[in-house]
């Protein structure tokens, strides 16, 4: 679904990305990680069209779609979320799914005045779909509260369900388990897992929590340094001497070896 050749960004003299290539295979959940400063952050930026990179091509079902913005980008079916929550907080649950698909009819003040049995009718659509997403997360129950109270894992499930509000085909996830309790990651695992399964949503999930990697994520890609290091299943990743070096240095990487990998 998605071909990242020999991508580059530079910040300045500083490289972030360093000739990145990798395959997003179409149905797949894959998993990217390495250590803090690596660039994945800044690839899932450059590829969600929010940064233009130096070099390098992005194409998405043959298509390059290298420094489109991020709203055409949505509209190919291309979606992110971010480490840190984006959401409307004085809005309910239930409106910040509401809101996300674009070319409503009440986006214009014309259309207020002269087509507001169609705009109903649009509403009344938008509200079924939002309460069927919150069921499906189960997290219906907070259809009615703003957003800005839910807590840091409920914002990480709202996000997934904005994707859900349309036709996602692939969705980059940054740091979904970023300050989200055990028992909130585990229903997030198993929406992505059921997306996949069931919707046949293609993911690339950034996430430090090895026990969430293996469980959702095959196969699983390493970065250091702006770099593709190792690509496979995660135990492979784990016993990689260079996936270890990174992550470590070289003075821990034969004690870690020698335990079983990272």
């Amino acid at each position: 679904m998605i071909v990242i050749d020999g991508v580059v960004k530079k910040f300045g003299g500083f490289t972030a990305v360093d000739g990145a290539t990798m395959q997003i295979a179409e149905g797949s959940i894959t998993g990217l990680i390495g250590p803090n400063g690596a660039g994945k952050t800044t690839l899932f930026n450059v590829i969600a069209g929010v940064l233009k990179p130096s070099a390098g091509r992005v194409t998405m079902q043959g298509e390059d779609i290298t420094g489109l913005a991020p709203h055409e980008l949505f509209h190919k079916g291309l979606l992110r979320t971010f480490q840190i929550a984006h959401e409307f907080a004085s809005m309910t649950v239930r409106e910040n799914l509401m809101m996300v698909p674009g070319a409503q009819t009440g986006e214009t003040l014309i259309n207020a005045w002269i087509n507001r049995g169609r705009i109903a009718t649009e509403e009344a659509a938008l509200l079924k779909k939002a309460d069927e997403v919150l069921e499906f997360l189960t997290i219906d129950h907070l259809k009615d509260e703003k957003a800005g109270n839910l807590s840091g894992g409920q914002k990480k499930l709202l996000e997934l369900g904005r994707t859900m509000m349309v036709d996602a085909k692939i969705v980059f996830l940054d740091e979904v388990g970023a300050g989200v309790n055990r028992t909130l990651l585990r229903t997030i695992g198993d929406a992505i897992l059921r997306l996949n399964q069931e919707r046949g949503y293609t993911f690339v999930v950034i996430e430090h929590d090895m026990e969430f990697i293996g469980r959702i994520c095959d196969p699983v890609i390493c970065m250091a340094e702006g770099k593709v290091l190792a690509e496979g299943r995660l135990e492979e990743i784990k016993a990689n001497e260079q996936v270890i070096e990174a992550y470590l240095g070289t003075g821990l990487k034969n004690k870690v070896k020698a335990e079983g990998g990272v």
